[in-house]
């Protein structure tokens, strides 16, 4: 990776997600977590404390090792079982069906092929599991999606996202 990608990216992306306009999304979807929880792009940990005790065991996967090492720090806070682990989400380095429930929180946009991440957390899953995930798309209104694809390129430069 570039110096960018390695020293800057995962604060930027740290600074981003932790915007206090977004907890009321993290407070609706993380609680429901339960039994063996994987978190697809777990990043700095932001959500790490909001997962109640029904999260037997959280794994975390995150392709950046800077945001790897920040999230160790807050799991070390936690005094929960929390393991994680550096990889992509196109190729879950996890058994099949060892999953109960896949947590993805504005991770979607910077994965390079959703199709294969998808498939793969399906894989990971348990019958009857629960994918839990927040995410954002085009606004309806035209004038704001007009902004949106504008800013696009842009944002995914910065942002660390495919292109």
């Amino acid at each position: 990776m570039s110096f960018y990608g390695d020293h800057i990216l995962p604060h930027v992306i740290n600074g981003a997600m932790r915007k206090q306009e977004l907890w009321p999304y993290r407070e609706r979807a993380i609680p429901r977590a339960e039994g063996c929880v994987l978190e697809i792009g777990i990043g700095s940990g932001l959500n790490l404390p909001l997962y109640t005790s029904n999260a037997q065991e959280i794994v975390g996967l995150e392709p950046s090792r800077r945001l790897v090492s920040m999230a160790e720090r807050v799991a070390d806070n936690t005094g929960r079982s929390v393991r994680i682990i550096t990889g992509s989400a196109e190729s879950i380095p996890l058994e099949s069906r060892t999953v109960d429930t896949v947590v993805t929180t504005w991770t979607l946009c910077s994965i390079a092929d959703v199709s294969r991440a998808l498939a793969e957390m399906r894989r990971v899953l348990k019958p009857g599991g629960q994918l839990l995930f927040v995410e954002h798309g085009l606004a309806p209104e035209e004038s704001v999606r007009k902004w949106q694809n504008r800013l696009t390129p842009v944002w995914k430069r910065i942002g660390g996202g495919v292109t």
